[in-house]
């Protein structure tokens, strides 16, 4: 706790001083470019990779970036893609799985979570993923590799839940709405991006181009 307190003292010294014209600013409202859904892990940091500033983007973070289908759980997660889509009217909405997803684990590796009753059953959204990789990838031994593909292949199918809330489906309907599928390497800083005509992820660098202002949106999967 004395790490945090210190750093609330120095943000309050250094970076609020700094900035303060922008934090004023945040008082008449919000209007993030994105909603960017991603894993609770503590060693992913949305704002610090996408060089965000307050305000700019509306963060979901939950235990393997999982969306349950709508209906499914009418909680935090299904309230927070509404509010962004239909309040906030976000262009883009990012769903990013990271390398050595912990819960992507747990979903190899039932019995690694078999004492933790909330992680199992928040799990079961993520049943597809598991069937995937173990059904359609069975020659695939390595864990490490395994484990990149089932962070990979749940990237897809959380986007494929996400489809199913109503304000997503309209909005993408409506052509308002671009959808992204994104998995961030941390050990490398490197983030790739799903593209659907060559059917896998490639590194973003090599798929994304320059935007000017005006075109604040980023190239759809």
């Amino acid at each position: 706790m004395q790490q945090l307190v210190q750093g609330i003292h120095r943000f309050q010294r250094e970076q609020f001083s700094q900035d303060k014209k922008l934090f004023e600013t945040l008082v008449d409202g919000q209007h993030p470019l994105a909603l960017f859904i991603t894993c609770s892990d503590s060693r992913i940091d949305p704002n610090r990779l996408t060089q965000t500033k307050p305000g700019e983007l509306f963060i979901q973070r939950t235990a393997g970036n999982i969306i349950p289908p709508y209906g499914a759980v009418l909680g935090g997660e299904a309230a927070t893609i509404e509010y962004a889509v239909a309040a906030l009217k976000v262009r883009d909405i990012i769903v990013c799985g990271h390398s050595h997803c912990g819960a992507m684990a747990g979903l190899l590796t039932p019995e690694s979570v078999e004492s933790m009753p909330a992680v199992r059953a928040y799990l079961q959204h993520a049943e597809a993923t598991r069937r995937i990789v173990e059904e359609n990838y069975s020659h695939l031994t390595d864990p490490a590799k395994r484990l990149t593909l089932t962070v990979e292949e749940n990237v897809l199918v959380q986007l494929e839940s996400l489809k199913t809330h109503p304000s997503v489906a309209a909005a993408v309907g409506r052509g308002d709405l671009k959808l992204h599928g994104w998995v961030y390497k941390f050990e490398t800083g490197d983030v790739f991006t799903f593209d659907p005509d060559q059917n896998q992820f490639l590194p973003l660098r090599d798929v994304a181009s320059p935007l000017s202002e005006t075109q604040r949106t980023l190239p759809p999967i």
